[in-house]
């Protein structure tokens, strides 16, 4: 196998950093709509209807199929100019959100910021893997993925704060724009910065590939024919792992009902549950992914080679009854404080998650896999989420009981990858001996 020479630690690491910004940018652009849903409504005259379609389809058509050819180009061509173009297509998009006058600007908008951000992961990830030993990506990648409840938390606070702000608020004036209310001055302001970010990326030296050569005598190239046909024949393999994920993603989506949930459950104001629930996203999500992506590279360097898979595996153990335990607490504070431990193991899952799929792929089809990958967990989380309860709460329990939509989620799409958990590890140390990857 050909020998890997890794860049100096010092500018990996730089590398890291600047992919976290653009994710945490990433990430605010793409919630901080869920938290402005009222002052829009009654701004533009939206039903909860079209906000559905604006929170899910809208942003996970080209998000989740855009990612795909995006992976494909990124095996291929320059990375950093690929993540350049995307911030600076997802940032734009975000600003013009807050010009939008009906709903269909607002719609092609997101779709505009899935397109965008649809560029980041599949290279950002392809460019880790090519920067960092297998005994040591853990942490490069969990920190990266911190951005996820970084951002999150960041927007929730936004979210928070305009919430509360539009209750009092002047005219606020932009330049060359005119008169604009507070959550469209929110979309201009959280959207254009990302434009120094995508600056960044234009001048930012690309990783040097490690490997051409494919790790599996199998994989005759690396074109996305090529990615297919090789996933296809170990579709049970990749499947059975991906839908653990899968699990996280529609819970987590889900949780955009959360606001609406502690209002009509428990009394809460919107505002008041997006500023606790932005602390603790901020104070539990980076401990959290950090933590076990130092403990997946620390298992790992003790010989425990699938120690990204065991991550997952406990982290969604916790997660499925931390999802549905809350809806029958009392009282608001049991419920949040349940829901934090909630938080920890969706956090666990994120942190480990591309770690455990970089272990079973063959180097030159990378980003394209991780491609696949987010379109698969993307369109679980975004169309079946926020979409079944939404179902549940109509038809099943009646809008004001919304906490047993939520309660019923977690257990319906979380029991089969749960009771097939043997058959997952089974088949993934089979693919980890197959590739030999410790010695990747």
């Amino acid at each position: 196998m050909q020998e890997r020479v890794y860049p100096r630690p010092g500018a990996a690491w730089f590398m890291v950093a600047m992919l976290t910004v653009a994710y945490v940018f990433s990430y605010v652009d793409r919630y901080v709509l869920g938290l402005l849903i009222q002052p829009i409504k009654a701004d533009l005259g939206l039903t909860d209807e079209q906000i559905g379609w604006l929170l899910g389809p809208a942003f996970a058509i080209f998000y989740a199929t855009m990612g795909l050819p995006l992976g494909w180009l990124a095996d291929r061509k320059r990375r950093t100019w690929i993540i350049a173009v995307g911030v600076t297509i997802w940032s734009i998009a975000t600003a013009t959100s807050g010009l939008a006058r009906n709903f269909w600007h607002l719609f092609f908008a997101r779709m505009s910021v899935g397109i965008g951000e649809a560029a980041l992961s599949p290279s950002a990830f392809s460019m880790i893997g090519d920067s960092f030993p297998p005994e040591r990506r853990g942490k490069p990648i969990a920190v990266y993925s911190t951005a996820i409840t970084v951002g999150a938390g960041i927007a929730s606070l936004i979210g928070a704060g305009v919430l509360a702000w539009a209750k009092t608020a002047p005219e606020i004036v932009v330049p060359i724009v005119g008169p604009v209310l507070p959550w469209q001055f929110t979309f201009l302001a959280v959207g254009l910065p990302g434009l120094l970010v995508a600056l960044g990326f234009f001048f930012m030296p690309e990783p040097l590939r490690q490997s051409t050569m494919s790790d599996d005598p199998e994989l005759a190239g690396n074109g996305m024919v090529d990615m297919l046909r090789y996933v296809g024949r170990r579709w049970a393999t990749y499947l059975s792992f991906v839908s653990l994920v899968c699990v996280m993603t529609i819970v987590a989506y889900s949780q955009g009902f959360l606001p609406a949930t502690f209002e009509r459950t428990w009394g809460w104001e919107p505002e008041v549950y997006a500023t606790y629930n932005g602390i603790a996203l901020l104070l539990i999500g980076p401990t959290t992914v950090y933590a076990m992506g130092v403990l997946s590279d620390h298992l790992t360097r003790k010989g425990m080679k699938d120690a990204p898979l065991r991550i997952i595996f406990a982290s969604s153990l916790l997660l499925i009854p931390t999802a549905a335990i809350p809806m029958f607490m009392p009282t608001a504070w049991g419920a949040f404080l349940i829901l934090c431990l909630n938080t920890a193991a969706i956090a666990g899952v994120s942190a480990v998650g591309v770690t455990a799929l970089l272990n079973i792929t063959p180097a030159p089809i990378r980003a394209q896999v991780v491609a696949l990958y987010y379109m698969a967990i993307s369109l679980a989380g975004l169309f079946l989420g926020p979409t079944t309860v939404g179902i549940l709460s109509t038809r099943v329990f009646g809008e004001g009981e919304i906490r047993y939509a939520m309660a019923t989620l977690p257990i319906v799409y979380g029991a089969v990858p749960l009771l097939i958990i043997p058959v997952t590890w089974r088949l993934y140390g089979r693919q980890m001996e197959r590739l030999g990857t410790a010695s990747d």
